[in-house]
């Protein structure tokens, strides 16, 4: 999962794509719609691949917790970002049992949740090529001591 040229633009709904850089800033495309939006130095953006989240042990990027809430959900659709504040922090605290709940607050459990639904929509949510790898190795070991075992 590459999460290198996604950005949050404060002030703007939804996540964005970075395409190009620019003399004044920057062109973003909308993971919502596919519009192509100009951002100016002034705008608040963050890099995805910058944010983290806060455990008790210290801190996770979010690209782990995005493959945590992922391996949760079989790579698939997590639950909706407008279930209850309670729902949510139980959801959340099933995929990353360490957050620190002291820190990271309901809003900010919804807005990771809405972020990989976004990006499972868009098909960035995908096993790693090196879990693909061992996931396949795993099998091909299974596949064998059960051949063994039935001769």
């Amino acid at each position: 999962m590459n999460i290198d040229k996604i950005l949050a633009i404060s002030g703007k709904p939804g996540l964005y794509e970075l395409k190009m850089q620019t003399r004044t800033g920057f062109v973003a495309e909308s993971l919502i719609d596919g519009k192509k939006v100009t951002v100016g130095l002034r705008n608040n953006v963050s890099l995805l691949s910058e944010i983290s989240v806060y455990t008790y042990d210290g801190e996770k990027r979010l690209a782990e917790v995005f493959e945590a809430i992922a391996e949760k959900e079989d790579y698939g659709k997590s639950i909706s970002h407008k279930e209850s504040n309670d729902t949510l922090v139980d959801y959340f605290r099933e995929a990353l049992p360490d957050f620190d709940e002291d820190r990271v607050y309901p809003s900010d459990i919804k807005k990771i949740i809405s972020w990989y639904n976004m990006l499972e929509a868009k098909g960035l949510i995908v096993k790693s090529e090196a879990e693909t790898e061992e996931t396949k190795e795993e099998e091909a070991a299974t596949e064998e001591k059960e051949t063994k075992t039935e001769e």
